[in-house]
């Protein structure tokens, strides 16, 4: 009991001290109150500068009512009240010792934190002694947390840039390396790394956040369609089922792979072979797969390679390892069939 009356008391010199700040000051405790940058004052000659005044903005910004703030010291709001940092950098803003407005992390009533930049300014009596401090503070909360994702950005394209440019190294080193002319190693060249662009181009337009399966292969193989006159011979179905960054890439490079095969060797160097590209989700023992088909018919029988090229290391090797899939190629008399078992994107489905 005796507590609560000792905590009574204090709370009313505190509003004594706040009723004859306002009498001082007058007309600039008016315009303090209404402005809408968080303020307060805090008695400098109470050891932890206790908080005589502060406005509805500072309320506001912490969650605190009047009266639990009244009397308070400055330093309650503190993130970590042990922050030893944090304190000498508020200490030293106070004794006007500081070189710059200090950027400190507050903890608001509801447990949440948000930083700001404190400003002070001492207040002198007739004969300047320092009997006051006037203290604002300006909300840098998104600032900060804008600062962050940048840095994240910055440290996730650097990594896709090197990703991409270890993928342009392996395209020109086998393009070199499987042939001597000087046309067919631009050919090889261009359309890969145009294959690479488009998939780059999706993610654009997604943010690089996911993309869809399904506009990942009309995209890939867009140039072997439309612009071929091929646009009929493909059938795809499935659902756009969104995909990973890296997913993207890897089955953009991959499918134009499987189309330039066909182009050369299967379903798509003949008049009337066709494509069939399917994929569903399947659940298994170690949980969803994505399967995904590439069938060709009507083209002339599918034999396997004499020796492995880029195409087929991307699609064996890089998909592997890119996406621990597993693919197997069937060399069918009527053409190539290519199954690619992926583990499923995280919320993915049949519906």
């Amino acid at each position: 009991m005796s507590e609560e009356i000792d905590k009574s008391q204090e709370q009313e010199v505190a509003e004594a001290d706040v009723d004859s700040f306002k009498e001082q000051l007058g007309p600039f405790v008016v315009a303090a109150e209404t402005t809408r940058m968080p303020m307060a004052f805090t008695n400098a000659e109470e050891p932890d500068n206790p908080v005589i005044f502060a406005n509805d903005s500072f309320l506001s910004l912490t969650g605190y009512e009047r009266n639990e703030v009244l009397g308070q010291s400055f330093n309650f709001l503190i993130e970590r009240g042990a922050d030893a940092e944090a304190l000498a950098k508020i200490q030293a803003a106070f004794a006007g010792e500081s070189d710059s407005d200090p950027e400190i992390c507050y903890r608001r009533k509801d447990g949440s934190d948000f930083c700001a930049s404190l400003f002070t300014s001492p207040v002198q009596d007739e004969s300047g002694k320092i009997v006051q401090h006037f203290v604002s503070l300006v909300d840098i909360t998104r600032h900060i947390e804008e600062q962050a994702h940048a840095r994240m950005l910055i440290g996730e394209l650097n990594h896709r840039v090197k990703n991409t440019l270890a993928t342009v190294n392996s395209i020109v080193s086998q393009a070199l390396r499987n042939s001597s002319d000087l046309g067919v190693i631009r050919e090889s060249i261009e359309g890969r790394l145009l294959a690479l662009s488009r998939s780059h181009g999706l993610l654009t337009r997604e943010s690089w956040k996911s993309a869809g399966l399904l506009d990942v292969v009309n995209d890939a193989l867009q140039p072997f369609g439309i612009a071929n006159g091929r646009a009929e011979r493909f059938v795809i179905t499935g659902k756009n089922i969104p995909l990973s960054p890296k997913a993207v890439l890897a089955l953009g490079i991959a499918f134009h792979e499987l189309a330039t095969n066909a182009v050369k060797y299967g379903a798509f160097s003949n008049e009337k072979g066709c494509i069939l590209i399917n994929w569903t989700i399947e659940s298994g023992p170690k949980g969803n797969r994505l399967l995904l088909r590439w069938r060709e018919e009507d083209g002339p029988p599918a034999t396997p390679p004499t020796r492995k090229g880029f195409g087929s290391r991307v699609i064996e090797q890089g998909l592997g390892h890119e996406l621990g899939s597993k693919v197997d190629l069937d060399f069918q008399p009527d053409g190539l069939v290519c199954t690619i078992d992926i583990p499923s994107p995280q919320g993915a489905r049949n519906e």
